[in-house]
């Protein structure tokens, strides 16, 4: 179970994940920071509060939180747009990547393999 546990672990799919984790959650405190410190002081200046997650309503014993709820869906745009810009970007660099052209053929090794041992068998066959 140990060795199972290792292969797993040193597999590449799981390294790229923690990585991507990771850098994700850094990227999270990344916008977090610019949507309290930047964005909504600005959006305050035209509704007259600076600290949007102040915002709230009272209705009896109960608070709602409202401004949390706007920071956050703020959060959720931000990302939402730095994903797709990076997505559209890594496309557009995948898409530029020289292809091949119709002289040069990709040589599909286990065919050559596979002719090899014919050519291979027909000479055993001879003697």
């Amino acid at each position: 179970m140990i060795k199972e546990f290792k292969e797993f672990i040193a597999r590449g799919n799981v390294i790229d994940l923690a990585v991507g984790v990771i850098i994700g959650s850094a990227f999270t405190a990344i916008v977090k920071s610019l949507t309290d410190n930047l964005i909504n002081p600005l959006i305050g200046i035209f509704l007259g509060r600076v600290d949007l997650s102040n915002l709230k309503v009272s209705i009896g014993d109960a608070t709602f939180k409202y401004g949390s709820f706007l920071t956050a869906i703020i959060n959720f745009f931000i990302v939402a747009i730095v994903v797709f810009i990076l997505v559209k970007i890594i496309n557009k660099v995948v898409k530029n990547e020289p292809e091949e052209t119709e002289d040069e053929e990709e040589v599909d090794l286990s065919a050559q393999y596979l002719e090899e041992i014919r050519d291979l068998l027909k000479d055993q066959a001879k003697k």
